[in-house]
């Protein structure tokens, strides 16, 4: 099976229509006020208007009120939902979306346990763990510690780049890889980067 790509982190029209040029199957637009990569509604909604049909459209947010939540979704045609913080399964399933939740993983953390406490999310985003920061940190976890009998598609983040994506693919097998800073320069996605992950992906 084809392991689909999501780019996360996409912060201008560019950077997303580059993206989809470059293969990628999904883009990440973050609601996290704190992050660097944060978007406004605006910008969202102007990327949102210029990708193509058939790209999937995801929204990130970390422990967000409800009234944030809501204004986002009543705005941008949204596909997809990302939960990044403590939410629980009940939390994420109010908005009747859709939604992926985020797992950091750090040695001792029982991922089955994790699962299972998500039984209405329809993926699992394993990234890596660093205290206090959600996500985005650019550093890769022990791929070992995944489960092989997880019953829910996974999507693996966490300091992936063109470089360690095929092994992972060939070690981890997941449905999906996320990457956002492993195929960023200093203005924002970097286009040539982002092919390169692609063709590694592919390969």
């Amino acid at each position: 099976m084809k392991t689909r790509i999501k780019v996360c982190g996409v912060t201008s029209v560019e950077d997303a229509l580059e993206a989809v040029q470059a293969g990628a199957d999904a883009l990440g637009l973050n609601f996290y006020a704190p992050s660097k990569r944060f978007l406004s509604i605006s910008k969202a909604q102007e990327i949102a208007a210029a990708v193509p049909p058939f790209i999937t459209l995801v929204g990130l947010f970390v422990d967000a009120e409800d009234e944030v939540i809501q204004n986002v979704l009543d705005q941008v045609p949204l596909d997809l939902l990302q939960f990044h913080g403590n939410e629980t399964d009940q939390e994420c399933e109010r908005w009747r979306r859709k939604y992926i939740k985020a797992l950091r993983v750090r040695p001792g953390t029982s991922i089955e346990e994790c699962a299972a406490a998500y039984p209405g999310a329809c993926g699992l985003l394993l990234d890596s763990y660093r205290k206090g920061v959600p996500g985005g940190t650019g550093e890769a976890f022990d791929w070992q510690l995944i489960p092989d009998n997880l019953d829910k598609p996974i999507i693996l983040a966490g300091g992936l780049n063109p470089d360690n994506v095929s092994k992972a693919i060939e070690q981890v097998a997941p449905f999906a890889v996320d990457v956002s800073s492993g195929v960023e320069n200093e203005r924002g996605k970097d286009p040539e980067k982002m092919k390169a992950f692609v063709e590694a992906v592919k390969q």
